[in-house]
């Protein structure tokens, strides 16, 4: 049985001097050309100009567009971000057995850490990475289960939180507008159970070999990412190419998820993106995913339908979706469609 020390990435990477073999992406999978310029950026979306109108227009067409875009002047204190990134950045810095103990508490499993990913036994190949997930409010009851170590780790994660919640509700709500739903759709059970996941990526010996997270799309409503300001890695694929996404200060990155694409029958894009390592420096990203509860019905709004833009997704509970999107991954869209 492997030890903690060589369980997880962050402990042994610094003394590896090449890529092990479980770690090594199929050639299709591997890192290749990039393009960075500004006519393939993401869209960025200042929240803080006055024309609100032009701001629901905005994130409509870049969520149709690209599925990603990035918002700046979004009201989260840049204070509580850096605090919120170093906390984070004190966790991953560990011990192994630290951190281990402190995602044991919860009964239901939902706080824990792991390394590569949640099916890492099943995982052919390993992503590059360690990480840290667990429940956020509005329910109280899940920060008894958070670690408690470093010191103010909860007091720090909980007023974070609380941000994203209040801007992931501002997003959807401007979603709503574009789409023609009510402001109060994703009120309630749609929204309720959100999770914070919390990425390591420690330096590669050989990035060309390796992916911190391969191609996917998420299977949330929404996902609310604080990158690392000084570190490249995201990566977004849009008409053929993979496009980085540029960090900006103080910028908030989000992405359509395939929960969304499915309720906006399609019109919205839940795009496809990755995570590139590389040899020199680690890269910390903290991702607020906006879940629904198990029970919620996901399907294509009746607002989305009509006679001439028939269902194009079946309807499934998000706990059936989500247990057959982490049996079969990417695998899943096919069987979504009717």
């Amino acid at each position: 049985m492997d030890t903690l020390d060589n369980m997880f990435v962050s402990n042994w990477s610094n003394v590896h001097f090449s890529v092990p073999p479980s770690y090594v992406q199929p050639i299709e999978n591997r890192p290749g050309k990039v393009i960075s310029s500004s006519s393939k950026a993401i869209p960025v979306i200042d929240f803080g100009a006055h024309d609100h109108d032009d701001i629901a227009k905005q994130i409509l067409k870049a969520s149709e567009e690209f599925g990603f875009f990035q918002v700046i002047n979004h009201g989260v204190s840049k204070d509580l971000m850096d605090e919120a990134v170093n906390i984070f950045k004190e966790f991953h810095a560990m011990p192994p057995k630290e951190k281990v103990n402190e995602c044991s508490r919860d009964p239901n499993g939902r706080c824990k850490f792991y390394t590569s990913s949640e099916n890492y036994k099943k995982d052919a190949v390993q992503n590059w990475k360690d990480t840290l997930t667990h429940s956020c409010p509005p329910s109280e009851q899940v920060i008894e289960y958070w670690p408690q170590k470093p010191p103010k780790y909860r007091e720090i994660v909980r007023k974070y939180t609380q941000e994203l919640g209040t801007l992931g509700f501002k997003i959807l709500e401007l979603l709503c507008e574009g789409l023609g739903l009510n402001q109060e759709y994703f009120c309630g059970e749609l929204t309720e159970n959100p999770a914070l996941i919390v990425h390591h990526y420690p330096p590669c010996p050989n990035p060309s070999l390796t992916l911190g997270v391969v191609k996917h799309r998420d299977p949330s409503i929404i996902t609310i990412l604080l990158q690392d300001e000084k570190v490249h890695g995201l990566q977004v694929f849009k008409d053929g190419e993979w496009i980085v996404v540029e960090p900006i200060p103080n910028a908030f990155v989000v992405n359509i998820g395939l929960l969304l694409q499915i309720i906006s029958n399609g019109r919205l894009i839940g795009a496809e993106h990755r995570v590139v390592t590389n040899s020199s420096t680690s890269r910390t990203s903290v991702a607020y995913f906006i879940y629904p509860s198990c029970e919620s019905i996901i399907e294509p709004s009746n607002n989305m339908v009509n006679e001439n833009d028939a269902p194009r997704y079946k309807s499934m509970t998000f706990g059936e979706f989500r247990r057959n999107f982490f049996n079969k991954g990417a695998n899943i869209e096919a069987e979504l469609l009717y």
